[in-house]
């Protein structure tokens, strides 16, 4: 017998709700297979199984508050359970392709810590064609990375279980390949439409979720009128953020009965409608977030960029052979930030509640576009990096990011975010917060403009920096003071050599 815990949740993190059981009592289970999601204020948690066998009981429902070290059920040998196990219903048979020894099953694969479901963007493959061993069968894509499953075997895709669009959960069987190709294919079901949430299950969603507290507690939201589309009619930390973006009239007094859905508009006939991506969509979320809940203000101030592109003119060629990377404006740029946050150490961050949580370390985000999107990956202890650890890690994740490869911790934990918009040609912009960080770094194109220099008149190489940030902790002296401590590393980057 084995107990099935939860686990240590994350720094100031005391409790969770479960979310969702991929698992019920009676059914068999793999050792690492993900059973439960727990929920907290922050992130989303898997839990998985301590070792084959079969879950025996669950001891805290959905929607239950948990703490770690709580026991959330127990997985016994099949001996052990073959009288507790349900019985098999008789009006569901077995699916009769899983009669066939020929054939093996395509499961989703764990997507990544906190990442609990994703839809299928495409089938590279139809039911019926010829796969070979180790051949992309399909695209997965979840709010944060595309995740690709293979073949597990040589022979034909006998059925495809989950259509393009479907939303699919770590170990779900999502296909079936016959290995010697004595199966006819079966097109994939059309997926069901979801039910509506029952307007008499609302009172339910009187108990909220660590994460549906924490917005309630930042924002004042009054849950009173929202329609939970949780279990039991939970409120959701979805529909909690739905409420916010939406305020009028379920956020501020309670609604008999929800508003009807706004239906599609036609599209004409030169447009078309594409449903957007879970990235995208999480993009979206995040920055109508970052809006809703930070003070933000942006502050101004330019560069002069001569001396840096003299230091890189002169010894690019002699770092790229040395290190291996080539000599970006990046690794100053990090170099001159992690100076300023030293010393303006409320940019460096973060609102928890009532309380400022600084932060003593600086890892910082590198905003990358993709086809698909923004994303941000992290630079760990930025402080510790020469500026060819700096260029070389930053050249690593901007790798990883256009390959869709980067993994859940590489895009968390971030304390400050640079984003450069000149590499597209932007001459200034206004960055938006990535949230809880309370400063984000804009860089922009290089423009030759006249300057006055020793009451000379001369061209010099100039950049727009904007720094964004929540003047809830910020004020604007110290914002001022940030750009202007980055302005003079660069415009005279001897002071990282002498740290003055």
């Amino acid at each position: 017998m084995a107990d099935i815990l939860t686990p240590v949740l994350g720094e100031s993190v005391a409790e969770a709700a479960i979310a969702k059981w991929t698992k019920k009592p009676g059914d068999a289970v793999k050792k690492d297979e993900i059973l439960v999601e727990l929920e907290t204020d922050k992130v989303s948690l898997e839990v998985a199984a301590p070792a084959d066998g079969i879950l025996t009981e669950i001891l805290a429902g959905e929607g239950d508050t948990v703490v770690p070290g709580t026991v959330l059920g127990r997985i016994g040998g099949a001996g052990e359970v073959a009288a507790a196990a349900p019985a098999p219903k008789a009006e569901a048979p077995a699916a009769p392709a899983a009669a066939s020894s020929a054939l093996l099953d395509v499961k989703t694969p764990v997507m990544g810590e906190s990442v609990a479901e994703g839809a299928i963007s495409r089938w590279a493959k139809k039911a019926g064609e010829v796969v070979k061993k180790d051949e992309i069968l399909v695209e997965i894509e979840t709010d944060k990375v595309a995740v690709e499953v293979a073949s597990p075997a040589d022979g034909v895709l006998a059925e495809i279980v989950a259509a393009d669009g479907a939303t699919v959960t770590p170990g779900q069987v999502i296909a079936r390949i016959s290995t010697d190709g004595s199966v006819v294919a079966v097109a994939p079901a059309a997926a069901p439409a979801p039910a509506a949430a029952p307007v008499a299950a609302q009172k339910a969603s009187d108990h909220l979720s660590p994460a549906v507290n924490r917005i309630v507690s930042e924002t004042g939201l009054n849950t009173a009128g929202i329609a939970g589309t949780g279990k039991d009619g939970r409120i959701t930390k979805g529909d909690a953020l739905a409420a916010l973006s939406n305020p009028a009239p379920t956020a501020i007094a309670p609604v008999a009965t929800p508003a009807a859905p706004i239906a599609p508009r036609e599209v004409g006939p030169r447009e078309e409608r594409v449903k957007m991506t879970r990235l995208r969509q999480t993009i979206a979320r995040r920055l109508k977030e970052s809006q809703s809940t930070a003070a933000q203000l942006t502050t101004f101030n330019e560069v002069d960029m001569t001396t840096v592109m003299s230091l890189r003119n002169t010894y690019k060629d002699a770092f790229e052979k040395r290190h291996g990377v080539k000599l970006g404006f990046m690794s100053f740029f990090a170099k001159a930030v992690v100076a300023a946050l030293k010393d303006i150490p409320a940019v460096n961050a973060e609102i928890d509640g009532t309380d400022i949580i600084y932060k003593n370390h600086y890892d910082l985000g590198i905003a990358v576009g993709t086809e698909k999107g923004l994303v941000v990956p992290v630079l760990r202890d930025v402080d510790t990096l020469s500026l060819a650890g700096i260029e070389k890690g930053i050249a690593g994740l901007g790798k990883q990011a256009r390959d869709g490869t980067l993994s859940l911790d590489q895009l968390q934990g971030g304390t400050f975010t640079i984003t450069n918009g000149g590499i597209y040609g932007s001459l200034m912009s206004t960055p938006i917060l990535n949230m809880p960080q309370v400063g984000i770094l804009g860089m922009h194109n290089i423009v030759q403009r006249p300057m006055v220099v020793n009451g000379q008149i001369v061209a010099r190489p100039m950049m727009y920096l904007a720094l964004s940030y929540d003047h809830r902790i910020v004020d604007g002296k110290e914002a001022v003071t940030f750009l202007v401590r980055i302005k003079e590393g660069l415009e005279d980057p001897q002071r990282f050599i002498l740290d003055v």
